[in-house]
């Protein structure tokens, strides 16, 4: 039988105007989906204008400038439904979904429907649970002693993965998603016999467990620095900005 990181996958990522999932903007995503490790991926892609300044040092991250956004990109509102309805097909049909940094992308997403749709991202999923799985969160727990950064380029190079062209969605996403096959097959023995819905709630935990940690570093080191423990989603704040 084959092993649920062998089979079929998708992933999402994003480009962003900052580093706020609260208050920046998406300007351009993608969802990569491959029905078996080795089969060519299908890649959906989105470029938007904001509405907002898209700031340089953005620009200098995603290579997307405020001029080509406005040119090319579409309004955010038919974006963010495009998008949404997109993450609940891979629900639908029980596909799981890599997002590296989820906590991240898909507040994102969410306060984007807030703010375009006045919608969310758990109303569209709200009978339909989608299977997360996150790199970063599976990497630290995994192999949580292993000294050094573990940003996606970072993984992508332990595992032996190729990202040909980073911090464009669609580049990230499929290295993202090769990322989890590799760490299946890295760590088989605790991957195999969990299901990708099992795995969506104990990475929560794990989450959890690994924002505590980062919250005492922070502190011994003299950092005001808060760490949301929420995954793969943050709640929704009174009044999203």
């Amino acid at each position: 039988m084959t092993s649920w990181f062998e089979g079929p996958l998708a992933a999402f990522d994003t480009e962003t105007t900052g580093v706020d999932a609260e208050t920046d903007r998406i300007v351009s995503a993608a969802l990569v989906v491959q029905d078996a490790s080795g089969l060519r991926p299908r890649a959906t892609r989105w470029l938007v204008s904001p509405g907002v300044p898209v700031p340089l040092s953005a620009t200098a991250v995603h290579g997307l400038t405020e001029e080509h956004v406005q040119r090319h990109g579409r309004w955010p509102a038919p974006v963010m439904y495009e998008m949404a309805e997109a993450l609940f097909e891979q629900a639908r049909v029980g596909r799981p979904l890599v997002v590296m940094n989820a906590p991240f992308d898909l507040t994102l997403l969410d306060r984007e429907l807030r703010r375009h749709r006045a919608s969310s991202l758990g109303r569209w999923l709200e009978r339909t649970p989608l299977h997360v799985l996150d790199p970063r969160v599976l990497d630290k727990q995994l192999d949580r002693y292993r000294k050094g950064r573990r940003t996606l380029t970072d993984l992508c190079a332990h595992y032996g993965v190729e990202l040909t062209d980073a911090h464009e969605a669609a580049a990230d996403a499929q290295a993202a998603l090769e990322v989890v096959r590799a760490l299946g097959r890295r760590f088989p023995a605790r991957l195999e016999r969990l299901s990708p819905a099992e795995l969506h709630s104990l990475q929560a935990v794990w989450h959890a467990g690994q924002a505590r940690g980062l919250q005492a570093w922070f502190a011994l080191n003299g950092t005001e620095e808060p760490v949301d423990p929420a995954w793969p989603l943050r709640p929704g704040l009174p009044a999203a900005a």
